[in-house]
């Protein structure tokens, strides 16, 4: 299987119009729009898994560039997630030290 990564999705596609786009190439495997966990909105990307390399440079040579729900796409292979370093959304610390001593 490849990974592709899918961006500049319009908020209004679903996953299986993404799908039903993506298996004029071949097999799909699996289609998956990231979601914004605070709005629930699309993220305006997603990635699709082909089932073999031939498949997955075939998308990406005949989606690329083409027209989906009046956007866009780009189409490339997915790269690995990295490591990424977590934001802290805790209490916020002062800057100058506590004012409860004297």
């Amino acid at each position: 299987m490849k990974k592709l990564y899918v961006g500049g999705l319009s908020y209004n596609t679903s996953e299986e119009t993404l799908k039903s786009t993506f298996a004029q190439a071949g097999a799909v495997e699996s289609a998956v729009i990231i979601m914004d966990k605070m709005t629930g909105r699309s993220k305006g990307f997603g990635f699709v898994e082909m089932s073999t390399e031939e498949e997955a440079k075939k998308a990406c040579q005949t989606l690329d560039g083409s027209s989906l729900d009046g956007r866009t796409l780009k189409v490339n292979e997915a790269r690995p997630q990295t490591d990424r370093p977590r934001s802290f959304n805790g209490p916020r610390e002062s800057r100058g030290g506590s004012r409860d001593r004297y």
